[in-house]
Formats: C-alpha cells, sequence, structure tokens
C-alpha cells in the first residue's frame, strides 16, 4: 500500500505533459504553500488551541516553503511541536525543491528516472543540461542530510546544556536545517523574547560559526559541491565554480569589513562588544544577508550605510542551484565580467580564457533589470502606503525578494496589503522572478520570422 501510494505522488508530479518543467516547479511550491498554510490555520498548530488565522498561517507558510524567514508572529510562542513540525518540513522541501525529495522516492523503490524527472530537477536547480543531473541530485540529497546532522550535533553541544536533552535536540535539528536551507527560522522565543533569533548567543563561536558555516554551504550551490567532490583541487575546477567561490568569498570578506568599520562605535550593534565579538558577529552579519536570516545584533539599530549594505547584498543572495535567493552571485559576475568588456571595448565577455555566450549575458542584464524594477516599485509602494521612511520598506522588500528573511522590525506592524505584497514577493523570489515570467510564456525561444534593419541609438 505504502509503495502504491508513494508512486502515485511520484507520477502525479511528472505526468503533465501538458506543464513545461518550470510551470510544474512554480506550481509545486504554490501547492506546499497552500497545504502548510492549511494545517497552520488548524488549532492544534497554535499554542493557545485557536486559530492562528489563515492569513497569519499563509504567510509563514510562504516564509518557511521559500525559506525566507519573515514572520508575523514569534515561531517557538505561536507554534507547537506540531506547527513546528509542518514549518520545518515546509523548510526542507523549500530548500530542496519538491521534486528533489519527491526523486528519493525513485531512489528508494530502485525506479528508472525518467526524462520528465530530469528535466523538473534541473529546473528546480536552476542547472543548465541534464547532464549527470540524476548524480548531481544523489550527492545534493547525501551532502544536505549529511552536513545538517553534523550541524546538529555542533549546535546540541550548546543547546542541551541550556534546554535539557530533548529540547535541545530539537532545537539543534530544527536551526541546522533552517540554517542549511537559508531558512532563518528559529525556537529559541522562548527563553530569549520574541523575534529575538540568534541575539542570545551573539558571543557564542559555537552557534555563530556552525550557523555560519551551514548558510555558506547551503548557498553555494548542488553544482558547486559536485564539481569540488570531483576536481579536490583549485585548478581543476570548472569556471563556473570558481567564478562563484571568488564572488562569494569578496562578498563575504568584503560585508564583513564594512560591517566591523561601519559598526564598530555603534552601541546598538557592535558598540559595547569587545573586539573578538564585534569581528565574529560582523562576519556573521555578512554570511546571514547570503539569504539566511538569522539576526544576532538586531538589523533595526543598524546605521543607514549598514541598512543600504545590506539591501544590495540580500539582493544578490547565494549561487545558482543552491537554497539560496536573489539575482545570484554568477549574475553579478557576469555584468560585472560584461562591464569589463565594454570599458575596454572588447566585444567578447571572456573569463579566464573563456567567453560567455551573448545570450547568456542577456540573461543576466534582463533578470537584474526585471528584479530591480520589481524592488523599486514594491518598496516605494510600501512606503506610501505606511508613511514609513523608504530605506527601512527597501529593506523587508529586498529580504522578502532574496528570500533572507532579515527584518528591521517592521513586518508583523505592516497593513494586510503590505504584508501581501510580501507574500508575493517572497514566491517569486524563490521560484525565480525570470523562471516564473517563462512559466507564464510557452518556454521556448522561437527564431525569428523577419529581420528587421539595424539602426544606430546614441546610448550615454
Amino acid at each position: 500500500m505504502l509503495k502504491r501510494c508513494a508512486l502515485w505522488l511520484r507520477n502525479g508530479f511528472v505526468r503533465g505533459r501538458s506543464l513545461n518543467a518550470t510551470r510544474i516547479v512554480a506550481a509545486s511550491f504554490a501547492i506546499i504553500i497552500l497545504v502548510g498554510a492549511l494545517l497552520l490555520t488548524l488549532p492544534i498548530a497554535s499554542r493557545d488551541g485557536q486559530s492562528a488565522g489563515f492569513f497569519t498561517g499563509l504567510f509563514t507558510a510562504t516564509s518557511s516553503s521559500c525559506v525566507t524567514g519573515l514572520i508575523l508572529v514569534d515561531t517557538w510562542t505561536q507554534w507547537t511541536l506540531f506547527g513546528q513540525v509542518v514549518i520545518l518540513a515546509m523548510i526542507q522541501l523549500g530548500g530542496l525543491g519538491f521534486m528533489t525529495v519527491v526523486s528519493l522516492i525513485s531512489f528508494a523503490l530502485h525506479r528508472r528516472i525518467g526524462l520528465s524527472e530530469r528535466l523538473i530537477m534541473v529546473s528546480t536547480l536552476n542547472l543548465d543540461s541534464m547532464d549527470g543531473v540524476v548524480r548531481v541530485v544523489r550527492h545534493a540529497l547525501m551532502g544536505t542530510f549529511l552536513l545538517e546532522g553534523a550541524g546538529a550535533a555542533l549546535m546540541s553541544l550548546r543547546l542541551v546544556p541550556d534546554f535539557g536533552l530533548a529540547g535541545g535536540l530539537w532545537r539543534a535539528v530544527f536551526h541546522s536545517v533552517s540554517a542549511f536551507c537559508n531558512a532563518g527560522f528559529d525556537l529559541l522565543g522562548g527563553r530569549f523574547g520574541a523575534f529575538s533569533s540568534l541575539a542570545g548567543y551573539q558571543d557564542s563561536p559555537i552557534m555563530l560559526g556552525t550557523t555560519a558555516a551551514l548558510i555558506a554551504i547551503g548557498g553555494l550551490g548542488f553544482f558547486v559541491w559536485e564539481d569540488i567532490l570531483r576536481a579536490r583541487c583549485w585548478g581543476r575546477l570548472s569556471v563556473y565554480s570558481k567564478m562563484v567561490l571568488l564572488i562569494t568569498g569578496l562578498l563575504i570578506v568584503g560585508g564583513a569589513a564594512f560591517f566591523f568599520l561601519e559598526e564598530y562605535h555603534n552601541p546598538a550593534t557592535l558598540g559595547d562588544m569587545p573586539v573578538w565579538e564585534k569581528a565574529l558577529n560582523a562576519l556573521f552579519q555578512s554570511v546571514t544577508l547570503r539569504t539566511a536570516g538569522f539576526d544576532a545584533i538586531g538589523q533595526g539599530g543598524l546605521s543607514e550605510s549598514s541598512k543600504a549594505m545590506s539591501t544590495i547584498l540580500m539582493l544578490i543572495g547565494g549561487s545558482s542551484g543552491s537554497t539560496a535567493g536573489g539575482i545570484k552571485t554568477a549574475t553579478v559576475a557576469v555584468l560585472l565580467l560584461a562591464l569589463r568588456a565594454n570599458l575596454r571595448g572588447r566585444e567578447q565577455v571572456t573569463f579566464r580564457g573563456r567567453a560567455i555566450p551573448f545570450g547568456q549575458v542577456l540573461n543576466a542584464m534582463t533578470l537584474t533589470l526585471v528584479v530591480l524594477f520589481v524592488f523599486l516599485i514594491a518598496s516605494m509602494v510600501i512606503s506610501t502606503v505606511e508613511g514609513l521612511p523608504y530605506l527601512n520598506c527597501a529593506y523587508e522588500v529586498a529580504s522578502a525578494m532574496g528570500t533572507v528573511g532579515l527584518t528591521t522590525g517592521i513586518t508583523p506592524e505592516l497593513t494586510r496589503i503590505s504584508q501581501s505584497i510580501l507574500i508575493v514577493l517572497m514566491y517569486l523570489g524563490r521560484v525565480g522572478i525570470l523562471s516564473f515570467s517563462i512559466a507564464l510564456m510557452t518556454g521556448k525561444r522561437r527564431p525569428a520570422k523577419l529581420h528587421y534593419p539595424e539602426i544606430n541609438v546614441m546610448i550615454g
């Protein structure tokens, strides 16, 4: 009976020939969100035995499925063990992609992975081709559970003494999965106060270090993992992996240095800490902006410059094929390379002796412009509706679009209109704005039937 149900679930998401892979991915996230919202609306999910309301359930389900971390109610004080398990399941499903998890059924039943499944996996993981996709998915699943287990073991060293064996282990598992999937949900509100996140452990290298490591690894992308396992040295890595690792390293180190210097004397954030703790929390702040959403210093106390820098880093996000959101590091790298080529008067965009196809450069430009357009419009609308400073609203919008989950503290206080906008942005941020646009179209590029004469346009 169990085998029959598993096969039905597996085939149900692959059988829709009328849908392309991108549409199936978008639909799967929508289904997960809807089911999760209905489960969280049940009275059994709330500690007071009363329904939290469909909107609160929908917002929480969207945030957890899209591995964002923005919340209207504190996770520990609002949700029972049942609600927490539902949230954790959505985080895992949202982080890996539902089709990646469904593929476990095929692996367990020793079933052949068909063409339709491979196409959906490619779309889920944002890969460029089907070459070795099954191997990548298998290694992704194995690596995910191994790293989450290792992270939980390390976190338990600090959490078990604070919360007891059962409470500490449950929190360790929850936070490890949440960190690796870049979700940002926590269960520490009962001890350190609602919406406290990791502020109570800002002096703990074990908690912040382990969380930061899980965030960084989860944000690299499954393809980069596969490449590192294959190459085992820098010289044999693919050009793409080198690009991702370089940009990721520069953003983390550069961001940490910026926050360390900018917030050094700020009493609301790093000002009262010893130097080693300032360095630790500055590094953690830079890493958590890689779409993770854990907060150790309080985002509301950041300077205006730090909020602006945080907004930029959140919009960039992690890497393709990872649990992270944003426009992705490789996209930024392609844009910078295109800028360099244009300034040098070169027609080809190159990196380490390899040319990047013009189509990919155009895709990077299109994605960035669309993201910036949506970001500006949404932040201006929320600022106008709420009557709040634009930078704070832009911070929340970037957090939602980049599936980060950090907040200056205004999200729970926003009106339903603004919160609904954030729901849409979280969904678009996880599915991908460009992928969502493709899902609404045919999904195929057709060659032009007519070739028009070219014109010269004055630029600059």
